[in-house]
């Protein structure tokens, strides 16, 4: 379990790049996606940070439709080029008073891929998605490159998938004591 002190008005929990294993980019161990704790200076409550991954598994039923489901990681799985997985990202408050300004930033892994409009949020909360293309420096919620056409002209178009390096949710003014809120997000491999 990692420790982190945050000094700031609110707390501020930012959960650092996942740590690789061995030859496959983007895929953590167990032992790697625990838990974190985040408590600011004010001790406006203690926040619980966890990380999980799965990946989606594509089955087919006896009348041939295709069928969804999500498997955990676990230890140092296996996973393949083109394999899409899912991140968890989990903020749990686990003090008697609300944490104000809860924000988790999550990069994307190394090796992987964000899959467009794939960020989800639990829909009891109020937290807005933004996204940055620039390691985190800038988030918007619609990142956009400038491209130059063959004419010369230069144009404003969406950013490409490949382009996304962080994902924030932001759980706006405050998260109750005793609230877990939890953010999602795909990936392909490359």
């Amino acid at each position: 379990m990692k420790r982190l002190t945050i000094a700031s008005l609110g707390a501020l929990a930012f959960l650092t790049a996942v740590s690789l294993t061995g030859t496959i980019p983007g895929v953590t161990s167990t032992a790697d996606m625990g838990s974190a704790f985040a408590q600011n200076i004010q001790r406006q409550g203690q926040v619980q940070l966890r990380l999980d991954a799965e990946k989606q598994v594509v089955q087919k039923d006896s009348q041939g439709k295709e069928k969804v489901n999500w498997e955990s990681l676990q230890g140092k799985a296996m996973v393949q080029r083109g394999d899409t997985l899912r991140y968890v990202v989990s903020g749990i408050n686990n003090g008697d008073r609300p944490v104000k300004n809860f924000t988790i930033n999550q990069p994307i892994p190394k090796g992987m891929v964000y899959k467009l409009k794939s960020a989800r949020v639990n829909p009891n909360s109020q937290a807005k998605i933004t996204y940055s293309i620039d390691g985190g420096r800038n988030f918007v919620e619609n990142p956009t490159i400038q491209v130059t056409l063959p004419n010369g002209k230069v144009e404003t178009k969406p950013a490409p998938a490949m382009a996304y390096t962080n994902i924030r949710w932001n759980f706006g003014t405050s998260v109750p004591a005793k609230t877990t809120v939890k953010g999602t997000y795909e990936v392909q491999v490359r």
